[in-house]
């Protein structure tokens, strides 16, 4: 799963891709800013290392987000083929806001989250746009030499789609059923993609209660509110500190600051929500991991994601919630007190559920 890093020029849109996924700052390909760089960034998770404190394996291994920097966006760019197949090919956006004030970094125009988000969706929509109209004028030339059901739901779709577009609403907003989704599935639209809006807001001494109240004071509430849309605050210098403190410093810098915990942390997992995506636990001694999949997900699936074999030879899921495992102390004292139990195929794993698969290969 991919989540693209979009936003206007000047905004800290790279910087924040580079400390999120330690990417070398001398990299000198950042000089062609059309280029697209691909890093990983480690899901934060107290849960895990709860349990790996528990356990002392010989390996921890988090989950992780893939992150795309594809460029400054805007009308020219999303005219470029290349541009256009890194955006479409990610799952998800991340669209960073410019929030601070800094006279040695230019801006066109005063300092606008609202307006930056309203420029850059509409962007998105237009090119989505002209996608449908090219598709749907070939759709109806099919149509006129032969009748087809599949080809007609698709027009169908395409209008309804286009007159949402029209309507200035992108369509991650559009409600589609299942079958909707599996027939746009390969346009791979931009507008439909869910959205994470992080404002980059500017030091200060306050700096907990700025972030907190980050959303409300500029505006961008009603835009985070909408149906696949999320929002949260960072500031970009203060996480460019952190990324060169050890742990121990880095809490000590945080606390001054009334933060539990850096912005990058919560924006990792707000992408992993937004997603749709959760975390299931096996833990041992040799390693203590989390594993990642799509909410809703049944057991015999998520046996599937450890390996492929253990869904196909699938008997039994022993379970227990994370913190119910570290309560009894151990596996053996939580089968005793009964909290560890037995699931079968069609169980819905939980996020937080720490699984042994018992199988048959």
């Amino acid at each position: 799963m991919k989540t693209g890093i979009i936003g206007l020029p000047q905004v800290g849109k790279s910087s924040l891709f580079r400390i999120l996924t330690k990417a070398d700052l001398s990299d000198q390909s950042y000089s062609n800013p059309r280029e697209a760089h691909l890093g990983v960034a480690k899901v934060p998770d107290d849960r895990l290392d709860k349990l790996a404190d528990l356990y002392h394996p010989k390996k921890l291994t988090h989950a992780s987000v893939e992150y795309v920097d594809v460029g400054a966006i805007g009308q020219e760019a999303l005219k470029e083929t290349s541009y256009l197949t890194h955006l479409r090919n990610v799952d998800a956006l991340i669209h960073v806001l410019r929030a601070f004030e800094d006279d040695s970094i230019p801006h066109v125009g005063p300092v606008d989250p609202v307006r930056d988000i309203r420029n850059v969706e509409f962007d998105l929509m237009v090119s989505d746009l002209g996608q449908i109209e090219k598709r749907q004028e070939r759709v109806e030339k099919d149509l006129k030499k032969m009748r087809s059901a599949d080809l007609e739901k698709e027009l169908e779709l395409l209008k309804r789609a286009k007159a949402h577009l029209e309507s200035e609403k992108p369509l991650r907003e559009l409600e589609m059923t299942a079958e909707d989704k599996k027939r746009f599935r390969g346009f791979m639209f931009l507008s439909e993609k869910p959205i994470l809006y992080v404002l980059n807001i500017g030091e200060s001494m306050e700096l907990g209660k700025e972030l907190e109240e980050s959303v409300e004071k500029y505006k961008i509430a009603e835009f985070a509110s909408r149906p696949n849309a999320g929002a949260t605050g960072i500031c970009g210098k203060v996480e460019a500190e952190l990324a060169e403190m050890s742990d121990a410093d880095a809490a000590e810098f945080l606390g001054s600051y009334g933060l539990k915990e850096s912005g990058l942390s919560r924006l990792i997992r707000k992408t992993y929500l937004l997603m749709g995506l959760i975390s299931f636990f096996t833990a041992g001694e040799d390693e203590c991991r989390a594993w990642t999949i799509p909410v809703n997900t049944r057991a015999v699936e998520g046996a599937g994601a450890i390996h492929t074999d253990l869904s196909k030879h699938f008997i039994r899921a022993e379970t227990i919630r994370w913190d119910q495992l570290l309560e009894a102390g151990s596996e053996a004292n939580a089968r005793a007190k009964g909290t560890l139990r037995l699931e079968g195929k069609e169980y819905i794993v939980q996020d937080g559920d720490v699984m042994h698969i018992r199988h048959s290969g």
